[in-house]
């Protein structure tokens, strides 16, 4: 709110919070969980500038674990990049199978085609 240039006191009165918990709030140091998240960012930033931005969620995740040896969950990864704005580049992975459904004529001839029962 003091960032913005607006008075505390209405400010509050109108978010229904109290003035003494705005006042603890910004005096307190930043929560282990902050702290964690913005070491963690500036890890991420790095595996995925080193990978030229090709690397997603998945690769930067693996990365983390199996590379750096960072256990973190995949959620964690994907939040934070996104928080980033890192994507990895667009296009498929890996070329995806065809499906080859009979049309409904092969089935109709399928009947016809069977040898008769002798």
């Amino acid at each position: 709110m003091a960032g913005e240039h607006l008075p505390v006191q209405p400010a509050c009165r109108v978010l229904h919070v109290a003035e003494s918990g705005h006042y603890a709030r910004r005096d307190r140091p930043p929560s282990n969980r902050l702290v964690k998240h913005a070491w963690l960012t500036e890890a991420i930033v790095v595996i995925h500038t080193a990978s030229r931005g090709t690397y997603g969620s998945r690769r930067v995740h693996a990365e983390l674990g199996l590379g750096l040896h960072i256990h973190v969950s995949h959620g964690a990864v994907e939040l934070l990049m996104q928080r980033a704005g890192l994507h990895r580049l667009p296009g498929s992975r890996r070329p995806r199978a065809k499906h080859v459904t009979p049309s409904l004529a092969d089935l109709v001839d399928y009947e016809l085609r069977t040898p008769p029962v002798a």
